[in-house]
C-alpha cells in the first residue's frame, strides 16, 4: 500500500500522483489534504501517513508540499521512519536501495509532472539491497 499526503502547496501534484498509482494497478490510500485548504498544515499529513507506513510492514508513502523537505522533517520524528526529500530519480534509486527508505517527500515548487512521476515509479520499484552494511546502518538509526 501507498499512502500519499499532501498540504495545499502540493495538493495539485498530489491528484496527479493518484493518477499514475491508478494506471500502474498500485493501491493507495489518501490521508490527506482531501481539499485544498490554503491555510492546512504539513505536519499533520506527514504524521498521519507516516504512522501507516509504520502500521504496514510492506507500506510506503509518497508525501507533497512545496519544497518536499517540511513533509519528510516531519515524517521523520516518527521512529523507524525514514522519509527522504528526492529531486532526481538517482536520489530515489539510491534511498532505496541502500537506505530502505520508506516515505519519499517531492517539492511540488521545484518538479515537474514528468520528473515526479518517473521519481514516484523508481522509488516503489527499487528494491533494499539487504546488504548487511546497510541493515547495519539503518539499525543504528533507530536508538
Amino acid at each position: 500500500m501507498v499512502f500519499l499526503g499532501a498540504d495545499h502547496g502540493g495538493f495539485a501534484l498530489k491528484e496527479k500522483a493518484k493518477l499514475w498509482l491508478g494506471e500502474w494497478g498500485v493501491p493507495y490510500e489518501d490521508v490527506g489534504a482531501l481539499t485544498l485548504d490554503p491555510g492546512d498544515d504539513y505536519p499533520a499529513f506527514a504524521t498521519s501517513a507516516a504512522k501507516k507506513v509504520l502500521a504496514d510492514p510492506d507500506g510506503k508513502a509518497v508525501l507533497f508540499c512545496r519544497s518536499g523537505g517540511g513533509m519528510a522533517i516531519a515524517a521523520n520524528r516518527l521512529k523507524g521512519v525514514r522519509a527522504v526529500d528526492c529531486t532526481t530519480v538517482e536520489s530515489a534509486l539510491l534511498a532505496r536501495k541502500k537506505n530502505n527508505a520508506n516515505i519519499l517527500s517531492l517539492a511540488a515548487d521545484w518538479l515537474n509532472e514528468n520528473q515526479a512521476k518517473t521519481i514516484i515509479k523508481t522509488f516503489l520499484e527499487t528494491p533494499f539491497s539487504g546488504e548487511e552494511r546497510h541493515v547495519h546502518r539503518i539499525a543504528m538509526l533507530d536508538v
